[in-house]
């Protein structure tokens, strides 16, 4: 009887599934089929990455490029945390607005060293 119960709760959960898995594999399977599987020379040039296209994996890269991308998600998470307190600052009062201020202050200071670094600089 628990079994039953058990499996009655948890088969909406199966069906979400497997229609899931179902529409996937059948969407990845028309787009293999549709598509043109010959790249040609505009779609494997350097796009977003920085760098030409490659056939060796271990091929070292930039470190440039590594830097912008950590620089990237320092400073994404870092406004992440505004939304939180703005919403929250009518109930965390003056404190809250002092140390998100100095919090902001931090990370400008940051942002105006790595600027004069030049770690924002591509060459």
């Amino acid at each position: 009887m628990i079994a039953t119960d058990l499996l009655t709760n948890y088969f909406p959960i199966v069906v979400f599934l497997v229609i899931a898995t179902g529409l996937s594999m059948l969407m990845v399977g028309v787009s293999f089929l549709a598509a043109k599987q010959k790249p040609d020379t505009e779609k494997i040039s350097a796009y977003e990455c920085g760098f030409e296209a490659f056939a060796d994996a271990r091929m070292k890269f930039d470190v440039r490029f590594y830097l912008v991308s950590i620089l990237f998600i320092i400073f994404d998470l870092e406004v992440a945390f505004l939304f939180p307190w703005a919403i929250t600052l009518g109930k965390i009062g003056l404190y809250g607005f002092w140390s998100m201020m100095v919090f902001l202050g931090v990370l400008t200071v940051g942002f105006i060293y790595e600027w004069r670094k030049g770690a924002l600089d591509w060459e």
